[in-house]
């Protein structure tokens, strides 16, 4: 419904008015000519007889993020609001979220901004209110998101495209719209004037809008949205990357955790293992003890030395590139949201592993790093470092041609290689194009597999068929991987829920495995398992194993391909304590209250910077002759009153099992801190007993350690002990 007074009007409608504004802000030289001309636009359309109004979000409609529904007319009445219409597989709406999430550290709701995501699928698995909540969590958004499965609003408006973006006044007057990404400049300009120009005139308000977030209401789950793995053959191990935790894991076959790299905040540092971050890392490739990681929303391909303990950049500047040739070195060369990497060989007998594929999502390519010189497909020689395209046009679709630069990916998502002969090719999951393509070696020709179809400008040929070639269909497919021992593809179709099994001589593609269910039921059988939004796979065990990353069930499952049974990897520390599988069903501990005799032990001040991980190493002593009381657990807590951001995403408690060996406490500071000084509080219980056990006994104690947060970086920080003899 309508305000009073209004008219409802579709996107059209902005077109006569801001048009000549788009055109005037290209020829404005300085800033304070950009911010004129947009004040003036304001006066413009402010002054117009009936406001261009927003429609009013349809009743019974699921939101996220929200303690109820969002009126337009009840409750954004006093605001500057901007509508994200997005939906969440599209690369080009992730790429929109990291300027929102900017625009909103810097108004806030109390400056009178709110951004209310609207999300309008495209596949009909986006529609389902369970997998948005999985990727506003993915994905960190923190403000209302409103589910819109029959896209109701974006047909009223008459948007075309994912992402716009829809800026509204106070009363629900529509002022501009942004199509597409890469407009964070105007985006920032239109939002500042239109906040002062409406303030200036009393029209802001502070109402408060109720806001709960949904990872608040999550229990902790240390391995969250698992989205690639790969096997180590030269080793007993597997590389997890666990994207949700930025952070990339090493186990053992057996599920034990040899290293957990980076995490659990997004971040970009290179170093030493301890120190590294990462931000939503996906593709994952090893050889020779070193490990390859698509960093995803770092822009940047890292490498991780096993032997070293340390992780360095190879490709990428840090920000989203829009070069779609390259030719520079590898840490000169901006890239867009790689996803996934496999290292190759380019030809050469005499030389092994010397280039790393990359599935460049954010430009819609497939690119390649050379480790060694040498050739590619026809290119000229090429120094080791170098960092370029190897097909795609960087234009979105679902184009097949002979000429590699001619032909075009619709947001290539996977990768897996057959290097050998009759195939010598590069396997690609087209995720947009809902197909499996194939990328010749030799000479570089793109051909097609299976699904989508033949008019390459529609990316909307979708469905979960089996069959051969263009009769086969998929839906948003993330993964594949070659059997080498039995010429097979085997394809994570991701949003059916489903691994399928392809077989390229014949382009015949079967469900394996999977019910088409969106949940985590292990069943012995293969048709009878379920998935929820596999995102990749790996075959290990000379052909007998394949690893699957079940992203929004947060697990790895293991499917044996010769006994057909399904199961899941249980990852474990090595001090044998389960750490992922499903979310863990305990609530978070809530602190004891401390005795009134408890100590207080101040601490002196300790510098630390965003990135760096503070360890605090208890240390205390019981009284002579006493022991820990058997079957209760004593434990320690961190709390940061005041600066709950310290501890966020992390599971702030544990338990002290022996008093000979007792646990070190790890603190990651957030990349993004809220305040230059805070206060960490580690209580401690400690419940005891007599050597005869005639009498038991409860201690505590409270560690109070100031932080002080600064850019500088400090070398190697010794652990803070904390010691107390009772």
């Amino acid at each position: 419904m309508a305000a009073p007074g209004a008219r409802g009007a579709s996107l059209s409608g902005l077109l006569p008015a801001q048009t000549p504004l788009e055109y005037a802000l290209l020829d404005a030289v300085t800033q304070q000519e950009k911010v004129d001309l947009v004040y003036q636009y304001l006066q413009k359309v402010d002054g117009w007889e009936q406001d261009l109004a927003v429609p009013e979000f349809p009743e019974g409609l699921e939101w996220l993020n929200t303690e109820e529904p969002i009126s337009v007319y009840r409750d954004l009445c006093g605001k500057v609001v901007i509508l994200d219409f997005f939906t969440y597989c599209c690369i080009n709406c992730i790429h929109l979220l990291p300027d929102l999430h900017a625009l909103e550290q810097t108004y806030s709701d109390q400056d009178g901004l709110l951004v209310v995501g609207v999300h309008s699928a495209k596949f009909p698995n986006e529609k389902v209110l369970e997998n948005i909540k999985s990727a506003v969590l993915r994905y960190n958004i923190s403000h209302p998101v409103v589910n819109d499965a029959d896209a109701s609003l974006w047909q009223e408006l008459e948007v075309s495209c994912w992402p716009t973006l829809v800026i509204l006044g106070p009363r629900g007057n529509m002022l501009f719209s942004l199509i597409g990404e890469g407009h964070k400049d105007k985006l920032f300009l239109y939002t500042s004037i239109a906040l002062k120009y409406y303030k200036d005139r009393g029209q802001i308000r502070d109402k408060k809008i109720g806001i709960r977030l949904y990872k608040d209401t999550l229990p902790p789950s240390p391995l969250l949205f698992p989205g690639k793995v790969a096997v180590d053959h030269e080793s007993n191990r597997l590389i997890i990357a666990d994207t949700g935790h930025h952070r990339i894991l090493v186990v053992w076959k057996n599920g034990q955790i040899q290293h957990s790299i980076g995490g659990p905040n997004p971040g970009r540092k290179d170093g030493i293992f301890s120190e590294s971050s990462f931000n939503s890392p996906q593709g994952v490739a090893i050889v020779d003890n070193i490990i390859y990681v698509a960093d995803t929303e770092n822009h940047l391909i890292r490498k991780i030395d096993l032997n070293a303990e340390k992780v360095s950049t190879v490709a990428g500047v840090g920000i989203q590139g829009t070069d779609k040739e390259g030719g520079a070195e590898g840490e000169q060369q901006p890239i867009s949201s790689p996803w996934d990497v496999v290292v190759g060989t380019l030809g050469s007998e005499d030389q092994k592993d010397d280039v790393l594929w990359i599935a460049m999502a954010g430009t819609h390519q497939i690119w390649a790093l050379l480790l060694a010189s040498g050739r590619l497909p026809k290119k000229n020689e090429l120094k080791k470092g170098a960092c370029l395209r190897f097909a795609g046009s960087g234009n979105e679709e679902n184009r097949n041609n002979a000429y590699p630069h001619k032909a075009g990916f619709a947001q290539p998502s996977g990768l897996s290689l057959a290097s050998e002969d009759p195939w010598s090719c590069l396997f690609v999951a087209d995720s947009e194009s809902s197909t499996v393509r194939t990328v010749s070696l030799k000479d570089g020709a793109v051909k097609h597999l299976i699904g989508g179809e033949r008019d390459p400008m529609n990316l909307f040929a979708f469905g979960d068929v089996d069959g051969v070639g263009i009769n086969a269909k998929l839906q948003h497919p993330l993964g594949v991987a070659w059997d080498k021992k039995r010429n097979l593809l085997y394809v994570a179709d991701s949003y059916n829920h489903k691994i399928k099994v392809v077989d390229p001589k014949t382009k015949t593609c079967t469900t394996l495995a999977g019910t088409g269910d969106m949940s985590t039921v292990i069943s012995s059988s293969f048709t009878e398992s379920t998935f929820n939004e596999p995102g990749g796979l790996c075959i290990g065990e000379n052909g007998r194993l394949l690893y699957v990353a079940d992203t929004n069930n947060h697990q790895i499952k293991v499917m044996d391909l010769e006994t057909k049974t399904i199961s899941m990897l249980p990852i474990f520390r090595s001090d044998n304590a389960v750490v992922d599988g499903p979310f863990l069903i305990e609530k978070p501990k809530t602190v004891p209250k401390l005795p009134k005799s408890a100590p207080i032990i101040w601490l002196s001040p300790v510098a630390a910077h965003p990135g760096q991980t503070l360890e605090f190493r208890l240390s205390l002593d019981l009284p002579s002759g006493t022991k820990l009381t058997e079957g209760v657990p004593s434990c320690w807590f961190l709390t940061a009153e005041g600066n709950e951001w310290l501890l966020q995403g992390q599971i702030p408690s544990g338990d002290i099992e022996n008093i000979s060996n007792q646990p070190t406490i790890l603190l990651p500071i957030p990349g993004d801190c809220l305040s230059l000084e805070a206060v960490i509080s580690i209580s401690v219980f400690l419940y005891y007993c007599s050597g005869d056990s005639s009498a038991c006994m409860m201690k505590g104690i409270l560690f109070s350690q100031p932080l002080q947060i600064t850019d500088t970086q400090p070398g190697c920080t010794a652990p803070v002990e904390l010691r107390y003899v009772f």
